[in-house]
């Protein structure tokens, strides 16, 4: 529901909040598509059709831009169209979870290994993500979840791997612990938005089985697939994960990304910079 986001969330979605010039679904289509993936299945809940109206055609507004001989802007505003047949929307009616989202899609998704993508996960690297994760699950064929180091102290907010082997950038698991409670944590590494999962881990979540917070979490199937003999994977993805589900994330995502614009970064960077020293004279 986007509480963290409130008031502007009591009428935009939060997948629609902008992140520079872009929401932060387009984002995670984006680093799908470079992924090589072309087909997308969004779960989404009551007051979201402003997401399904982001990604179809705009007639009116094509037109006036070409009219006025934009058509850098056009091209941009294509690029977010998607093709009838390339997307699919499924809307979860309660709020039970992740895993239970997930579950939504099974009649979609079938008997096929799919990609989860969290919007709220935002990453910056040179190598897209989940194209980093499809490499590494062309090597393992098991289930494969995008891991990062997080500070002790922040644990329990994550999903954290049980380490089997550390073997760098892959690591071999034998279980996951959804947000433990402070000091029983396995390990520092935390599971953040991105995963590919087998269609094995579909069927654990049929079972429907509440875990922490009540809700049904995604990394219990997982860890009930890896019980039917499955091998379940972390992996350290090169980039930098912002968490814009918080405000501060959102920020900090907001400079990271005009930062890296070459149309935004001098003026921005200047009044960066104007700031700090105004904060030091002030000191």
């Amino acid at each position: 529901m986007g509480t963290r986001f409130l008031p502007a969330t009591k009428s935009v979605p939060k997948e629609i909040m902008t992140l520079v010039d872009r929401p932060l679904v387009q984002y995670a289509i984006d680093e799908a598509r470079e992924a090589g993936i072309k087909e997308f299945i969004f779960i989404t809940s009551r007051g979201k059709g402003a997401l399904e109206d982001y990604f179809d055609n705009a007639p009116a507004l094509e037109a006036e831009l070409r009219k006025k001989g934009k058509d850098d802007l056009l091209e941009i505003l294509k690029s977010t169209n998607m093709d009838s047949g390339e997307i699919a929307y499924m809307r979860q009616h309660k709020p039970l979870g992740l895993g239970h989202a997930v579950w939504c899609a099974r009649r979609l998704i079938a008997n096929e290994p799919f990609a989860v993508i969290l919007p709220d996960d935002v990453i910056a690297a040179e190598k897209p993500c989940l194209a980093q994760m499809v490499e590494a699950f062309e090597e393992t064929q098991g289930n494969i979840v995008a891991a990062m180091e997080v500070p002790e102290d922040k644990a329990s907010s994550y999903g954290i791997l049980d380490i089997k082997e550390d073997m760098g950038s892959i690591v071999s698991t034998k279980g996951m612990v959804e947000k433990p409670a402070p000091g029983q944590a396995p390990s520092n590494l935390a599971v953040i938005g991105r995963y590919i999962l087998t269609p094995t881990v579909l069927q654990k979540l049929n079972k429907k089985t509440p875990g922490a917070g009540g809700e049904i979490q995604l990394t219990d199937a997982i860890d009930a697939a890896r019980a039917d003999g499955e091998e379940v994977y972390g992996f350290r993805f090169r980039g930098q994960r912002f968490d814009c589900g918080s405000k501060a994330g959102f920020l900090q995502a907001t400079v990271a990304f005009a930062l890296a614009r070459d149309d935004l970064r001098d003026e921005l960077e200047s009044y960066l910079c104007d700031i700090v020293h105004s904060r030091q004279a002030a000191q």
